[in-house]
């Protein structure tokens, strides 16, 4: 993954569950997006103790951040899955705070990775919150990736993990320990990629960023 993905399914295609639990406003507010990159606030949905849709920025922001919008300060907008139950950073957030992020395309090197029937699909992620000393929040992610399948092999060295339809709740449940969290692994680290198809685009501006 290069950074950069879309989301261009209309309202009433949307997965039922991301209409479940909504922000005040979306149905009237939601738009398609042909193009969401780091920094975006993006469609997200998260679990504490249920299925929620929320928006939140992409790029991680460590909880104990002294400042975020300083520039100087890291925000990863990728994670790697081998090492990311290993990272100070993502540990926590590996355990307890994964998250979902729709989306019908992502771009690579001047190619678009979609479903052949443009379906919406999930991107895996981790999510953060970061509180301000007066008490404010601000909740950021970023993209799980992991070793390319054939079908990403020939345009990266890394690909995003996709979570399949059916996974959600198992994705984005709290897990008491390692072995429970390695259950997960089967479903994601090699993604079939049967129903995708990769085609070229006119545009090859729109990946400028590499994986972390």
């Amino acid at each position: 993954m290069c950074g950069r993905f879309e989301l261009k399914t209309k309202y009433d295609s949307l997965p039922k569950i991301l209409k479940e639990e909504i922000p005040p406003g979306f149905t009237s507010k939601y738009e398609t997006q042909n193009l969401i990159k780091p920094t975006d606030p993006v469609l997200v949905i998260k679990n504490e103790g249920k299925m929620k849709t929320t928006f939140m920025y992409w790029g991680f922001i460590s909880p104990w951040a002294k400042d975020p919008f300083n520039k100087s300060t890291p925000r990863p907008f990728n994670a790697r899955l081998e090492t990311v139950g290993e990272k100070k950073l993502f540990q926590s957030s590996w355990r307890y705070k994964r998250c979902l992020i729709p989306a019908t395309g992502f771009f690579e090197k001047g190619f678009r990775i979609r479903k052949k029937n443009y379906g919406t699909f999930w991107l895996g992620g981790i999510w953060s919150r970061w509180f301000s000393a007066d008490g404010a929040e601000l909740e950021s992610f970023c993209v799980l990736t992991t070793d390319p399948n054939r079908l990403i092999r020939p345009l990266h060295h890394r690909m995003p993990c996709v979570i399949p339809n059916g996974f959600e709740e198992l994705w984005t449940k709290n897990f008491q320990n390692a072995d429970e969290l390695n259950r997960l692994l089967h479903i994601i680290k090699w993604w079939s990629p049967e129903d995708w198809i990769v085609e070229k685009i006119n545009n090859s501006s729109v990946c400028q960023m590499s994986l972390f």
